[in-house]
Order: C-alpha cells, then structure tokens, then sequence
C-alpha cells in the first residue's frame, strides 16, 4: 500500500464489506459468494484500512502487489503521462482494485485516489499463499472472481489500462 493509511473504526466489519459485494451487480462486481464462515475466514487474511477523500491508495509505477476490496466509499482510477491525468474508471463498492500487479508481479498501471472517505480491505500475495495452503476452496473461488474481472476489463477497451 503506497498511502499511510488511517485505522479503521472499530464498527467496521467484514459484513459491510460482504453486503457491498452482494450488492454491486456490476460488471465489475467481485461476483464472490461464499457462506458466511468462508467470509469469516477470508477476513481473517485480509487487512482493513480507511483512506480519507484524495488520499492516494496505488501509486502509478510502484511494485507493490496487494489487492483491495471496496467495502464503501469509491476510488478513482486514473494514469499519468506527459499531459497530465487521464480518468479511466471510478470503483465503487463490491468491486476491487490492484488485480493486475496482483497475478501479474508487474508495476503498477495506473493510480488509484479515494474520492471520498473510503474503506478497502487488502490482502498481500503472501497472505493469499497462506489462504491458498490453508483454505484451497476459498482461495480459488477469490482467484476465480479476481481472474472475472480482470479478463473483463481487458477485454473492455476503454478499461483495459485500468487494470492496476
């Protein structure tokens, strides 16, 4: 994660996010449906953090790899070149971001700016390793629905830059 992140208030629970995906019937939408004890442990692999309007959460050019869940909030999407920035894509919640440097090890595409208060829960390839040894099902149903959206916006031309 390339921002300093505030903590999230202890109200907040994976549940938001839970609910967020199972109401976003985007294109773009995790899609993920899991019981609520594969949520549970899903949760206890990922990290919750709360970013404030314009707080950068990905850096164009970085080299980290984690990716990130919306639970509310959205998140602007956008790359810089000699002319300045170009918008490609706002993310709401339910949806995520970070999925290319995630599968691919490469640096990031494009940045991406909260657009309000925002709250993302990440998960680092390390942590999806251990979920993959520890909870093979759930790993590849998250790998699965990852592996949707991207394959989505890669075949959407105006989006396909937009895979961070």
């Amino acid at each position: 994660m390339n921002a300093v992140l505030s903590p999230p208030t202890p109200t907040l629970g994976f549940q938001r996010l839970v609910q967020a995906v199972a109401l976003n019937q985007d294109s773009d939408g995790l899609g993920l449906s899991l019981q609520p004890a594969q949520w549970e442990m899903l949760a206890s692999y990922m990290t919750p953090a709360t970013l404030t309007s314009g707080q950068v959460l990905i850096q164009q050019g970085h080299s980290d790899r984690a990716v990130y869940l919306v639970e509310s909030g959205s998140l602007s999407v956008h790359y810089e070149d000699a002319k300045g920035r170009i918008r490609l894509a706002i993310v709401s919640p339910g949806s995520v971001v970070g999925e290319g440097a995630f599968f691919a090890n490469t640096p990031r595409r494009a940045t991406v700016q909260a657009t309000s208060r925002t709250v993302v829960w990440s998960l680092a390839p390390m942590r999806f390793a251990e979920l993959s040894n520890r909870q093979p099902m759930i790993a590849l149903q998250l790998a699965m629905s990852l592996g949707a959206i991207l394959s989505k916006r890669l075949a959407s031309r105006s989006k396909r830059i937009a895979v961070t």
